[in-house]
């Protein structure tokens, strides 16, 4: 990854080749901290090697658990060892998250369970994002939280302990929320209910059944009800972390949208509670298709094609936005090549990420000449021929600067972005990946 402040991706030649995904964001995450919260000895395969990965991992650290590279590995090859000792430990300091809302999210609902004292705070960007989604529930299990001056924001100090189990209804279904209030579960007294109108992603659930835990899961309508009880503890497992759907959907963007193009990306998780990009795609028109489908880890995986396509704008239904938050500004950039309008609602959540990114994505659009139209919980793409010939503002957020430089390699002129150091939170190796490719990105 260059370390300048600017990168450019100018129209490209077809794109061929075959590459494979990094590890998983979100199940990386959870390894570690499920890892550092058990007994015993927790190897994991592909993990995430990301600056956000690496903030968790050095909380894992500073709560008590011992994590090293496995002594068979390597950097790069995402092989790490964490032991646990059964429960989380009193950090000496405070706990820098870095940029990782996910990270600290979860590491709240983790360290509430504990009868310790934790201040947590990221980077300035971490401090924007709200933290009451979380800390609310937590609060009504007994959890206490000291704020340091906006009571949303970072930083915050927990003393955690004493918990008691909680029947929580969300309005709308958050994956990391569900997460935080399950993790704190485990060490409250009684059985702890999330109920969710739509289904998120069962990354936790999955996880903690394979650290012994019993979790319950019942179908409610179009979402579900999970159960667990309290008093139950995890055993270090092994742990293989498949490629990352997310990072996956920018070098098959880019093949469905660069003429001439066909790029294969090995070993993509296929859980369908996170496929709701390729399901988008296809029904845009999109040549996808999945070979070698197989199970790792206890995931779905398989291998993805795709190829240049004559894109068609279709209605995303707003139902399926919990399996594809992440994937919106990607989703939007291919939208700008395709015939007619997409129409993307229901994704409000896009505002409180690491950025706005429905203004962000609807500001460099525009700027590169595609016509946006914004709403409140969404925006609405028209396709045509995109222009480019654009600077575009990025506010630090790792999807919005890789989301326009695919764009750009389809564009009439070259696209760059500004602040592109971040991109190393989810995906490193992301430039040179796609240069492989045959992409012109550079600086």
């Amino acid at each position: 990854m260059t370390s300048a402040s600017l990168l450019t991706a100018r129209p490209a030649a077809p794109l061929k080749g075959t590459v494979r995904a990094p590890g998983d964001k979100s199940i990386s995450h959870r390894s570690m901290i499920l890892g550092a919260m058990a007994s015993g000895v927790t190897d994991i395969e592909g993990l995430l090697e990301g600056d956000d990965i690496l903030a968790t991992a050095r909380a894992a650290e500073a709560f008590g658990a011992t994590v090293e590279r496995h002594p068979d590995g390597k950097l790069g090859d995402g092989r790490w060892r964490v032991t646990g000792q059964g429960a989380l430990k009193a950090p000496a300091g405070v706990i820098d998250c870095g940029n990782a809302g996910t990270g600290v999210r979860l590491l709240m609902g983790a360290a509430a369970g504990y009868p310790i004292d934790v201040t947590f705070d990221g980077d300035a960007s971490l401090r924007k994002r709200p933290m009451k989604r979380v800390t609310g529930p937590l609060a009504s299990m007994g959890a206490r939280f000291a704020w340091n001056a906006d009571e949303d924001r970072l930083p915050v100090t927990l003393s955690g302990g004493g918990l008691t189990a909680i029947d929580f209804v969300q309005s709308v279904a958050s994956a990391q929320v569900k997460s935080a209030i399950l993790l704190a579960g485990l060490n409250a007294t009684g059985v702890t209910t999330v109920t969710e109108p739509e289904k998120s992603r069962d990354h936790t659930e999955r996880m903690l059944r394979a650290f012994g835990a019993t979790v319950d899961v019942e179908e409610a309508g179009e979402g579900w009800i999970v159960r667990l009880a309290g008093g139950q503890t995890l055993t270090g497992t092994t742990v293989a972390v498949p490629g990352d759907p997310s990072s996956a959907a920018f070098p098959l963007a880019a093949g469905l949208i660069v003429p001439g193009s066909e790029v294969t990306v090995e070993g993509v998780m296929l859980n369908p509670l996170r496929t709701g990009l390729f399901d988008t795609w296809r029904e845009m028109g999109a040549d996808l298709t999945i070979a070698n489908h197989r199970v790792s880890g206890g995931e779905d995986v398989g291998d993805i094609t795709a190829r240049h396509s004559a894109l068609k704008g279709v209605v995303v239904p707003e139902a399926r936005a919990a399996s594809m938050i992440d994937e919106y500004p990607i989703l939007a950039a291919t939208a700008a090549f395709a015939e007619g309008r997409t129409i993307m609602r229901g994704v409000g959540e896009m505002r409180v990420k690491e950025s706005d990114r429905i203004t962000l994505m609807v500001n460099g659009l525009r700027a590169c000449g595609v016509a946006v139209e914004e709403e409140a919980e969404g925006f609405i793409v028209t396709g045509g021929p995109v222009a480019g010939g654009a600077t575009v503002a990025t506010a630090h957020d790792h999807r919005i600067a890789m989301s326009h430089l695919v764009l750009g390699l389809a564009a009439q002129a070259p696209v760059s972005v500004l602040d592109p150091e971040m991109i190393a939170t989810s995906f490193p190796g992301f430039v040179e990946m796609m240069r492989g490719l045959g992409a012109d990105i550079g600086s």
